[in-house]
């Protein structure tokens, strides 16, 4: 969707019909691709499905919108090179480790040109500054972040809000199931070079 476009009223899962049909439909035309590409539609329409409740709609979209460009994860980072001094320079090199991740993951997007998902009866929930979707930018600088400062603070959390920050993509409609898995593990890669 472009950043002009508004945001699509909700739809319940009644109105949205059957996620599996893709599947059905490709089972019936054959061929491993094409099997891949339902399985990616009907897991989209499960996960985006569940966006019925406008205050829990608003509430996602705030978080999601501290994943834009890598914000919340540089944050992080700068409060860790301002308050321990004693590992600034990690930080600093962690921080640095998720701009690399941003700026590979932005380039891999331009590369594959993969449109955003344009599915009519569930349309995305949330401004989006491009219209480019694979993979998830905000997946990658996630998982890279929770790589990078894992040495320096406890890793579960920032594993569980990577996690999150990746499915309140797939919830606001903004991206297929396969690009967050694909942006999770470049994120991982990527956020290896800190450590």
């Amino acid at each position: 969707m472009a950043a002009d476009q508004p945001e699509a009223p909700l739809r319940s899962a009644e109105q949205v019909g059957d996620p599996d049909v893709p599947l059905r439909q490709a089972e019936r035309i054959g061929g491993a691709r094409a099997w891949l590409n339902a399985l990616d539609l009907s897991l989209y329409r499960r996960v985006r499905a569940l966006a019925t409740d406008p205050e829990q709609v608003a509430r996602v979209r705030a978080f999601s919108t501290l994943g834009e460009y890598g914000a919340l994860w540089f944050g992080i980072g700068l409060t860790g090179v301002l308050l321990d001094r004693h590992h600034a320079r990690r930080w600093a090199r962690a921080a640095a480790t998720v701009g690399l991740a941003h700026g590979i993951s932005s380039t891999v997007k331009v590369a594959i040109n993969r449109r955003r998902p344009a599915v009519e009866d569930l349309e995305h929930l949330m401004k989006t500054p491009t219209g480019l979707s694979f993979p998830s930018t905000h997946t990658t600088t996630s998982f890279a972040a929770a790589r990078a400062y894992g040495g320096l603070m406890p890793a579960t959390p920032l594993y569980a809000t990577a996690a999150a920050m990746a499915v309140s993509r797939l919830y606001l409609g903004v991206h297929y199931p396969s690009d967050v898995a694909a942006g999770a593990a470049l994120g991982i890669l990527v956020g290896g070079r800190a450590r």
